[in-house]
């Protein structure tokens, strides 16, 4: 069962909220050699907190690499059979799978042999004998399926590209299936790189099957037990959805042409909150995600014959987030729904013991994460905002958990702080749904009420059509850890809390989602969080155009700001996304503005901080990856271009191995290293300085503005 999800257009880059157990290191970013004759650096203040001496760093301050580094494991997985356990580790710094039979964790074997780009995702195929990652080049997003063999042993392990192709191309997993072990569905488009045609690939052979040629802009597949194509979806220019089904009896008209019926029509208010999850167990009704005549998205089950749809779980507050399925009878056992946390309806009494027993594990929240196929064990990940992932073993038949190891068993030794989540009113009367850190010294009882005041800095999320959420967060560790208070906002436009909220966003870029921002810092200081004009704004990629939008729109409002791979004109970012987004900009146009439209140009231009650009006179720091395909590196250099030209300061970094974030951890260290030094100057916090060694390892260019970060110099 698939759900096809919204896809942001920004993403969650290098700050954002939960996830599934992490794979790879957290937050990251870039850097240049500055021209020596520039004059536009700007002069850092004194920090409140004075940073630690070099070699000498204060014990209470989290080391970067034990927060943002790789983990010791992570991405832990079962095999499908229950006999092979396998998970990410770095091998040279670089993470790799490695696979161990059960109980025998000492006896783990590398079975991946990547030296440059960690792995940070991969899957068991039904052989049990195959598993499937896959990887990009340099953060390009221009990913390959890579198959891994193990059918000759662990130590005679194969690696093999399923996707080869000379030319740049993007591939995804779409299904696998108990039932067809032996193939993997694949989109793939070599042959157009507007459209994601389907492929059956064999998973022995490599050979594929041409499925669906896509010719129409067909949005994603939804396939049964048997991997035979049932839906897809397309959008009409005014953000309509509309479903599509096929007869899986009936011959194609043409290799990979199928022949489509009308399923159903989602009106744009709905389009992106309501999606198709899959087919049910008998396939003869499908699950929707659905706010049509509601505005929380609904678990719906929808009879394909008689058209009648049954409400199996709702909440007023949230739409349906997540699911536990059955591994082979497919049926929906529990759904989860996401306010200030996360919530589960159990809708299969046969699994209520085991998730009350899991919850009394070890105090932590628990994830279900491997299934075998007789769902005798379960692979479970425990967390909470004061812990990252400890993986445990579940035997469901005696009740009993066998832990295995922690992630992170490095943090132990550090005092991770309480997060809180706070419903903050915005001035048109929504309530933004936030989560809140406290440094120590601020909140001495760990009651979520601030003592004394602290800096402030606004963590935004990217997107924008995403969330922040409750639970383990390394950026806001690290940050008020190094003495801040962190807030991170889902102003409006954010998913998660139903279609009216969601909506509340369209056209609001520069508008009212900023405003939500504004008034959750005067929420910060109205209850002491932080006092008037003590706010660093910074975020990663739709939370770094809130940052340039924050210094641009509003310059008094914010002490400083951190750009991560943030756009700076919302015309070049619509003009320059990546190919195969062409069949959604219809949904960019409804929600952004419609660049080819008089009005939308205007509002796209209004939203733009580019073009406002003269009226920041508070500093900012940029970081972007060269090879990022959603935020052009123009998108940087054109601000850093206009902010010169006008006399300004800037410090801009890049890397040129990076995308939309930064995935080598050797980068992600340099990237907060130079962020904390930089809010420490302008902010005032306290930071450990950026080594010599960190700075090597990496490959960060500071093109702009070295002074603008503390402790550069000499590096």
């Amino acid at each position: 069962m698939k759900q096809l999800a919204l896809i942001a257009l920004l993403g969650a880059a290098a700050c954002g909220g939960k996830s599934e157990p992490p794979t790879g290191p957290g937050p990251s970013l870039p850097t240049t050699t500055p021209d020596p004759t520039a004059t536009t650096e700007p002069t850092p203040t004194t920090p409140t907190a004075p940073p630690p001496a070099k070699g000498n760093p204060r014990e209470d301050l989290i080391p970067r690499s034990v927060l943002l580094g790789n983990p010791e494991r992570g991405g832990v997985r079962l095999s499908h059979d229950g006999k092979w356990i396998s998970w990410l580790a770095p091998v040279n710094g670089v993470m790799n799978i490695h696979v161990a039979p059960v109980g025998k964790l000492d006896q783990a074997v590398v079975v991946t042999k990547e030296t440059v780009r960690p792995i940070r995702n991969y899957s068991w195929a039904y052989t049990n004998k195959h598993l499937l990652y896959a990887q990009d080049t340099a953060g390009d997003e221009n990913f390959h399926v890579w198959r891994v063999d193990l059918a000759a042993g662990l130590d005679k392990a194969t690696v093999a590209d399923l996707t080869p192709s000379e030319k740049p191309i993007r591939a995804e997993i779409s299904d696998l299936s108990d039932k067809v072990p032996g193939a993997v569905l694949v989109t793939l488009n070599d042959r157009n790189p507007q459209f994601m045609d389907l492929y059956k690939v064999d998973l022995a052979t490599g050979k594929r099957e041409l499925l669906v040629q896509n010719d129409e802009g067909y949005l994603g597949f939804y396939t049964g037990a048997k991997l035979d194509v049932r839906f897809t979806q397309t959008k009409e220019a005014d953000g309509t959805t509309v479903m599509w089904s096929t007869d899986p009896k009936a011959k194609p008209t043409a290799p990979g042409k199928l022949v489509w019926t009308e399923f159903q029509r989602i009106p744009f208010e709905d389009a992106d909150t309501t999606s198709l999850l899959g087919l049910a167990p008998s396939e003869k009704s499908v699950y929707f995600s659905d706010t049509r005549g509601r505005d929380t998205g609904a678990l719906v089950e929808y009879d394909l014959k008689t058209k009648q749809q049954k409400v199996l779980a709702e909440d007023p507050k949230a739409d349906v987030q997540g699911a536990m399925i059955h591994p082979t009878k497919r049926t929906l056992q529990a759904v989860s729904f996401e306010y200030l946390r996360e919530s589960w309806k159990v809708l299969d009494k046969s699994i209520q013991k085991d998730l009350d027993a899991l919850a009394k594990l070890d105090g932590g929240e628990p994830t279900v994460v491997s299934r075998t196929l007789d769902d005798k064990t379960w692979l479970v990940a425990t967390t909470s905002e004061q812990k990252p992932q400890e993986y445990w073993l579940w035997d469901r038949k005696k009740q009993k958990g066998t832990y295995l190891f922690s992630g992170r068993p490095d943090l132990a030794k550090y005092a991770l702080l309480k997060q809180f989540p706070q419903e903050i009113a915005a001035r048109d009367g929504l309530t933004l749904v936030s989560y809140l850190t406290l440094p120590a010294a601020s909140d001495p009882e760990a009651d979520g009420k601030a003592n004394t005041p602290a800096p402030l800095v606004l963590l935004v999320h990217g997107g924008p059509w995403a969330r922040d959420a409750w639970g383990y967060n390394p950026m806001h560790q690290l940050l008020a850890n190094r003495g801040y208070a962190v807030l991170s906002v889902n102003f409006r436009g954010s998913t998660g809390f139903g279609k009216k909220f969601m909506n509340a966003g369209n056209l609001q870029w520069g508008k009212a989602m900023h405003t939500d921002l504004l008034d959750a810092v005067a929420w910060a200081v109205k209850n002491g969080v932080t006092t008037e004009n003590n706010t660093c704004i910074m975020g990663g990629s739709y939370g770094g155009y809130a940052a340039l939008a924050g210094l641009a729109f509003t310059p008094d409002a914010f002490k400083c700001g951190v750009d991560i791979v943030g756009p700076s004109n919302l015309s070049t970012l619509l003009a320059t996304i990546p190919p195969y987004w062409a069949p959604m900009v219809a949904m960019f146009h409804t929600r952004m503005g419609n660049p080819e439209t008089k009005d939308g140009k205007a509002l796209l231009e209004a939203a733009s901080p580019l073009n406002a650009a003269s009226a920041i006179k508070k500093p900012l720091i940029i970081f972007q990856g060269a090879n990022d395909p959603r935020v052009k590196q123009s998108e940087s250099e054109q601000i850093v271009a206009a902010m010169k030209k006008a006399g300004l300061p800037v410090t801009y970094v890049l890397f040129p191995d990076e995308g939309h974030g930064f995935a080598r951890p050797e980068n992600n260290i340099a990237f907060v290293g130079a962020a904390e030094a930089f809010l420490s100057a302008h902010l005032g916090g306290t930071y450990l300085p950026l080594t010599k060694a960190e700075v090597s390892a990496s490959t960060m260019q500071v093109k702009e503005g070295r002074s603008g970060v503390p402790g550069l110099d000499g590096l």
